[in-house]
């Protein structure tokens, strides 16, 4: 057995307080994100997901209405920093949502690969990611965008400093 997996895990209600700081953090007072008005949809381990609605400015083409190119860039980047965040909750899951929560302080894109699949479309769009690696140092996520007809805008791969 690991020292991890023998250490306790916080309780519910400690981890109902990490989640509602993690989105508190994600939704308000990143003002980036405020502005791309992206929501939290889900904090699980295995897939959490952020939603947007489309407005009018996030347009990036002006005739055709298609989201900017920037905004699909940084929801990917956004997103990926919320899976890493998620996974450091869970791998430091004998710590309290405030020791957590500062862990956070360092965290910072390293590298971010963006591809761009099909026109950004929609009412509204979700993201997700899966953390590949979280290491001491650096972590690793794919990202994707799919529009409200689930279809497959861009995709992403970013790596992130941790400390």
């Amino acid at each position: 057995m690991t020292a991890a997996a023998s250490a306790p895990r916080r309780n519910a209600d400690e981890q109902r307080k990490l989640e509602a700081a993690l989105t508190e953090l994600f939704e308000l007072r990143i003002s980036f994100n405020r502005t791309l008005g992206l929501k939290v949809l889900r904090l699980d381990p295995g897939g959490p997901q952020l939603r947007f609605e489309m407005r009018p400015e996030l347009v990036g083409h002006f005739l055709y209405g298609r989201l900017h190119g920037g905004v699909i860039s940084a929801t990917l980047d956004a997103m990926a920093g919320l899976a890493i965040m998620v996974a450091l909750g869970e791998k430091h899951a004998d710590e309290s949502s405030d020791q957590v929560m500062q862990r956070f302080a360092r965290l910072g894109t390293s590298d971010l690969r963006v591809d761009y699949l099909r026109p950004g479309v929609g009412r509204y769009f979700t993201a997700s990611a899966e953390v590949l690696r979280l290491g001491g140092r650096v972590g690793t996520a794919q990202m994707r965008l799919i529009d409200d007809a689930d279809r497959l805008i861009a995709t992403g791969a970013a790596a992130y400093m941790l400390n």
